[in-house]
């Protein structure tokens, strides 16, 4: 694999420009004030290894971070470095070959409080703290045998656990690799910190900052691969929130995942492709991924609060909008890293095919919507001149696998709007992003108000994906701009009757906005007994990931998995199970389910409070040779979105 930092992105400059340097701990600060806290890309391991022994010296104290670089004003943090260098966020990086024995001396330089030390132990081997008084010292020894992806933290207020930690102390944490004694293949490391300042619950407290690395977009990585390398990346969540990670324009593999204390390697038939894998709370999990299209690309959390422009110094509040010349990088923030994909002499990647379906897809005000955010909806018409009344959420786009489509998006708002291809393998022009996706010279713009833009793509495999905004994500998303995306396979017939697509969203911006399953808190939803359906789940709330139950009498039914993020899950990954799933944002399942008798969907908060409970009726089927009880003659429904409410179906508009 090649690839490095990108040095220089055109116009950005002075934007990516390096951060003031940092003080060493035993110096006071000419200025009078904290020192400084670098940030640690986890390119460069910290001690000094000798004959299968690290040693390393670590102090942990109070300085001044910059999330945005050498954007003031800073926040006071308290970080680990390395003793006699500067203070770091994420901390210094502890790696090693397996077998290895780990010297720590830790020293504690924060004011007044005690140090409570996690993470620092054997692996394998019990969870073990060290306690270190205000001003003190401990020296800990311990041995490393197990490959895998580990972390360190620290707490002074005494938290048993990452969710319980919060404020100043929020950044105390950094990573420990063990690698295999052979070695281990070129990788990243990307460690996630959030910032915020309040006692009160996880979901309550207000974000002060999001980093990657100790940075916030675009002041984090932004780093440049060529088609058809092989990137390899560690991701470690020492956080007290859930990170839903999702990947533009490619699927990646899923390594291996952990939770700090152990690490599972996953075998090659356990190996699963995504777009969006989530990250609980201490969690960890490693990918690799390939490109094989040049562009710029992301990688984020798909929870809009934690990219969202608010986290920036100087911006305005939420639910206002912004008409900034470069969402992505004038708007965006937080958990975002950039990826810029390079051309590889005789490796073309995919070509635009001549579309074979051309279609408009309109954006557009709609008058009546569940929740308390004013309705953005979505017409789709095609070049038959059939059409769908503008719903929110949007319809069902369903295309071919194979079958190239042009779509024409159509911005009837006041305001400007883009749509993002939720897991589409396309060309980075097209993916949404604007002012960041395709290449220098050809690059998206938002599209504004009472203008279009023609999306090209052909679909590379069948399975559910969506369609929503990349723009004010957290605003319009609430305010329904999303809809359902169905590759089908060609020839094969799409029979609304047994295929159910189920969006869960937000109906508002606040805590207490309603959840919504395809845009009603009241959907009426009927299935039929003993027939097989497949259930398409997704969850787009703008950023709640949902605890998801099907039940019947208080017990989960049993359901097959199918898919996830529209990729066949592995064989062992694909049987029975109960249907029970927590759902991240943007993340999508494909069930098989064969109700039997009366179902209740359950739907809970990260709180478990229960935030969506609806009936679900299973009519049951007449018996051969029984006349069928003659029926009102219903009538028609209006609209896509009324449809999906009032029967839980799936209509839709067919391009191929």
């Amino acid at each position: 694999m090649r690839w490095s930092a990108l040095a220089c992105v055109a116009g950005l400059t002075s934007m990516l420009a390096s951060s003031s340097p940092g003080e060493p701990f035993g110096a006071i600060p000419s200025h009078g004030r904290l020192a400084d806290i670098r940030a640690n890309d986890n390119r460069t391991p910290a001690g000094r290894l000798r004959e299968g022994v690290l040693t390393v010296d670590l102090t942990a104290a109070a300085g001044l971070w910059y999330p945005e670089r050498d954007h003031a004003p800073g926040r006071e943090a308290y970080v680990f470095g390395e003793s006699e260098h500067a203070l770091q966020n994420p901390g210094p990086l502890l790696r090693v070959p397996a077998g290895t024995e780990i010297r720590a001396t830790i020293h504690n330089r924060i004011d007044g409080n005690e140090l409570v030390v996690h993470g620092l132990h054997e692996r394998p081997g019990a969870p073990d703290t060290i306690h270190v008084q205000p001003g003190g010292t401990r020296v800990v020894r311990f041995r490393v045998d197990a490959p895998g992806t580990y972390y360190y933290w620290a707490t002074v207020r005494g938290a048993r656990n990452l969710v319980g930690r919060f404020g100043k102390e929020s950044q105390l944490h950094g990573a420990l690799i063990v690698d295999p004694s052979a070695g281990s293949p070129p990788d990243r490391i990307f460690v996630i910190g959030i910032d915020d300042d309040s006692a009160d619950i996880p979901a309550n407290r207000p974000l002060q900052a999001a980093v990657v690395n100790g940075h916030s977009w675009p002041h984090s990585e932004i780093a440049t691969t060529h088609v058809g390398d092989t990137v390899r990346l560690r991701w470690i969540n020492p956080s007290d929130r859930r990170h839903p990670m999702h990947l533009h324009g490619f699927y990646f593999q899923v390594e291996s995942r952990g939770d700090g204390i152990r690490d599972t390697l996953y075998t090659p038939a356990e190996k699963r492709l995504v777009v969006t894998e989530l990250m609980q709370q201490g969690g960890t999990f490693t990918m690799v991924w390939v490109p094989d299209r040049a562009g710029n690309w992301l990688m984020h959390c798909h929870m809009a609060e934690h990219i969202a422009p608010e986290l920036r110094k100087g911006r305005v509040a939420s639910g206002e909008p912004s008409h900034a010349a470069n969402h992505a990088l004038d708007v965006m923030s937080g958990l975002v890293t950039g990826w810029t994909v390079l051309p590889r002499s005789g490796v073309t990647g995919n070509t635009r095919s001549a579309p074979v379906r051309n279609l408009r897809f309109v954006v557009q005000p709609v008058p009546e919507r569940h929740g308390e955010m004013p309705g953005i909806g979505v017409a789709i018409e095609d070049e038959a001149a059939a059409r769908t009344v503008a719903t929110a959420p949007g319809p069902p786009l369903v295309l071919v696998r194979g079958e190239s489509v042009r779509i024409r998006v159509v911005n009837r708002l006041t305001e400007p709007t883009s749509i993002h291809w939720h897991g589409m393998e396309l060309e980075s022009y097209y993916d949404g992003v604007p002012g960041w996706s395709g290449e220098p010279g050809r690059t998206a713009p938002h599209i504004e108000p009472q203008d279009s833009f023609d999306v090209f793509f052909t679909p590379p495999r069948a399975g559910t994906f969506i369609y929503h905004s990349h723009f004010e994500e957290k605003r319009q998303l609430a305010s329904g701009l999303f809809g359902p995306l169905i590759v089908t396979e060609p020839g094969e017939a799409y029979d609304p009757e047994t295929d159910r697509t189920w969006i869960l969203s937000n109906g508002g911006l606040s805590l207490a906005a309603p959840i919504l399953l395809n845009g009603s808190v009241r959907p009426d939803i009927e299935l039929d007994a003993g027939r097989s359906h497949r259930v398409r789940l997704i969850n787009i709330s703008p950023s709640v990931p949902l605890s998801f139950a099907l039940l019947a009498d208080d017990t989960p039914v049993s359901w097959r998995p199918l898919a996830k993020d529209g990729a066949a899950l592995p064989g062992s990954q694909a049987q029975p199970q109960p249907a029970v799933l927590l759902v991240g944002v943007g993340e999508v399942y494909d069930f098989e389910l064969v109700p039997a008798d009366t179902l209740r969907v359950r739907v809970l908060d990260p709180g478990n409070a229960v935030r969506l409970s609806v009936p679900i009726r299973v009519r049951r089927r007449r018996a051969a040779g029984v006349p069928a009880m003659r029926r009102p003659r219903r009538r028609r429904l209006p609209s896509t979105a009324d449809a999906l409410r009032r029967t839980g179906r799936t209509p839709f508009v067919r391009a191929g």
